[in-house]
């Protein structure tokens, strides 16, 4: 099928982009290349854990479960997020964040189905979700019907609070920073009680923004900052990926960073777990996270 603008309200999706993609709808029909890749040891999804002492002296722990860039279609194999979504599902979650780019060329109802499924078997009392770049090029309104069906809120420049016993925990939403229309000082209205807030976004390139909104709140709360997008460079090598989408994403394109390296807010960017063009990656392990926010020691 030939397409040459975006199928959803996402900008960026330029005439390039669609007659690439065009050839990868014939090129990979029937999802060979994810069946080849799911016989490979390649195949295979990491659990990456970090304690973060982000939360007020006191506060109870709350384990936050993130997954990002899923990319059902012809190019990840059925193996990664089956384990993906059995790791979630063992970790015994407080939060579980999704971080966008569900879908990799185009959403169907066969693939709504299966997201809404695979996050329906997580347990988490708090399941939110944003959108990613290639949800946005295509019928977003599917996938985020299907995200709700599986029991997620899905966030577009908005904060929520979590429920007791993390009342005092908001997790703000921002929209897509490239292909959506980024609005920080929206999404952190209502975020100024909170002790600690948690930034989802689908890619780095909105810390800049939410960094900004963060420093105008009456009263600073700690923050972590958690994305995906960036597939680690997704053909890396062993001294570090190749190529890494976006100016943010060059300087941060995996792993923790602390906040005096990050703009003042704890990051975390996940490799995540599907693939896109190529089926395939090298040294840049898909990934799901685990986090454990505690609580500060007393000073």
């Amino acid at each position: 099928m030939l397409r040459f603008k975006s199928a959803g309200r996402g900008r960026g999706y330029t005439a390039l982009r669609g007659g690439v993609e065009s050839i990868l709808r014939v090129a990979y029909a029937g999802g060979w290349p994810a069946a080849l890749w799911g016989r490979t040891p390649l195949a295979r999804v990491g659990i990456t854990r970090h304690t973060l002492p982000l939360l007020p002296e006191g506060a109870p722990p709350l384990r936050v479960g993130f997954v990002s860039d899923l990319h059902l279609g012809p190019t990840t194999p059925s193996r990664l997020v089956d384990e993906a979504f059995a790791h979630l599902a063992g970790a015994r979650l407080d939060v579980l964040l999704l971080g966008g780019d569900y879908v990799f060329l185009d959403t169907s109802a066969a693939k709504e189905r299966e997201l809404a499924a695979r996050v329906g078997t997580i347990a988490s009392v708090t399941k939110l979700a944003v959108m990613g770049n290639h949800d946005l090029w295509t019928a977003h309104d599917g996938l985020e019907r299907a995200l709700r069906e599986g029991g997620a809120q899905v966030l577009t420049n908005a904060c929520v609070t979590l429920p007791a016993p993390h009342g005092r925990v908001a997790v703000v939403g921002l929209d897509e920073p490239w292909t959506g229309r980024l609005d920080a000082p929206a999404a952190f209205r209502g975020a100024g009680d909170a002790d600690a807030l948690i930034v989802l976004c689908h890619s780095p390139d909105g810390l800049p923004d939410a960094a900004r909104a963060l420093a105008r709140l009456p009263r600073r709360p700690e923050a972590l900052f958690v994305c995906g997008h960036t597939h680690g460079g997704h053909v890396a090598t062993p001294w570090g990926p190749l190529i890494v989408p976006g100016r943010v994403g060059k300087r941060f394109p995996c792993g923790l960073f602390d906040a005096d390296a990050a703009d003042g807010m704890t990051l975390f960017v996940s490799r995540g777990v599907g693939g896109v063009e190529l089926p395939i990656r090298t040294f840049a392990r898909p990934e799901i996270a685990v986090l454990d926010l505690v609580a500060r020691p007393a000073c």
